[in-house]
């Protein structure tokens, strides 16, 4: 008999064994599993119920808002009432109230950080970590604090009134965007800036044509963080803004309840229409934000 022939037993009865004890571990994680996906689709459904509320309100007569038990899907849709919110209010001139705002401080968020975090990540230079620390240290600081001041200072350049206010600071930076193209722009090899210098690039040169291309998830998260911030940035269009024909959305929803406000159907019409761009835009672009978000922090240096 051959040494093969003498080990089968015991190797068959370790097959065994191992398969014994793997059964119970591969039973847990589908169970594990299971109750992971049942959670998730439990949790995914409660946050859609609003939602529906809003799409199923939109399509109504004004007295089928409040019927009980809800009519979640109407047996006529009105698909009139969204032209009904544009011939009430100048629903037209909020959109491009809120777009021209958006991408004018989205442009600004993402090369102000982009600059400043090459400046704090690729180049060397004195007093650079203490710099980046005071401007993490930034984060702390609650916006409150800094409303007042704020807003006499640009009351004092005559900007209260006009759309400055909302898009021009975005051109100087802010902290947690510059911290997530800092932290990404630190995983890339130093040797690329290296090799590219030794070729006679400057280092704006080296930004844009090296650097920039391979930091698109980071400056998609970016974007996608400051376009969210813009387009549905409340505070600000209202402390600023006191004509109404430059309303953004958010104040612009706000205005159009007030006077609308037995009129839910139109108010959940014009809801639907605003938020219809955010739902878009996650659905673009969920696959670079991700990106964005797991690679940042993984540098140490």
């Amino acid at each position: 008999m051959s040494f093969a022939q003498q080990t089968t037993p015991s190797a068959a009865l370790g097959k065994g064994a191992n398969a014994s004890i793997l059964r119970p571990a591969r039973l847990r994680r589908t169970l594990g599993r299971t109750l992971l996906y049942f959670f998730m689709t439990v949790l995914g459904i409660t946050f859609t119920v609003p939602l529906a509320w809003v799409i199923s309100t939109s399509l109504k007569l004004p007295g089928q808002v409040f019927i009980q038990p809800i009519q979640w899907i109407p047996a006529e849709p009105r698909w009139s009432n969204y032209l009904e919110v544009f011939k009430q209010v100048p629903f037209e001139r909020f959109i491009f109230n809120s777009f021209y705002v958006t991408v004018l401080g989205t442009l600004g968020s993402v090369a102000s950080s982009v600059t400043v975090g090459f400046a704090l990540s690729r180049l060397r230079w004195p007093g650079r970590n203490i710099v980046f620390a005071v401007l993490m240290a930034t984060l702390m600081l609650p916006g409150i604090v800094t409303l007042l001041p704020v807003f006499i200072m640009f009351k004092q350049i005559q900007w209260v009134g006009t759309f400055y206010p909302l898009w021009v600071p975005a051109w100087f930076g802010g902290a947690f965007y510059i911290f997530l193209i800092r932290q990404y722009m630190m995983t890339l090899p130093i040797e690329l800036d290296e090799a590219a210098r030794i070729d006679g690039a400057s280092n704006f040169r080296i930004l844009w044509q090296v650097i920039v291309p391979l930091c698109g998830p980071a400056i998609a998260s970016v974007a996608i963080f400051s376009f969210l911030g813009h387009y549905n940035d409340f505070m600000g269009p209202l402390i600023y803004i006191s004509d109404n024909s430059m309303y953004t959305l958010p104040v612009g929803l706000l205005w159009i309840q007030g006077r609308f406000g037995n009129y839910w159907h139109l108010v959940m019409a014009a809801s639907m229409m605003s938020i219809t761009p955010i739902i878009a835009l996650f659905f673009v672009a969920q696959r670079y934000f991700v990106q964005g978000i797991q690679f940042t922090g993984l540098a140490g240096r």
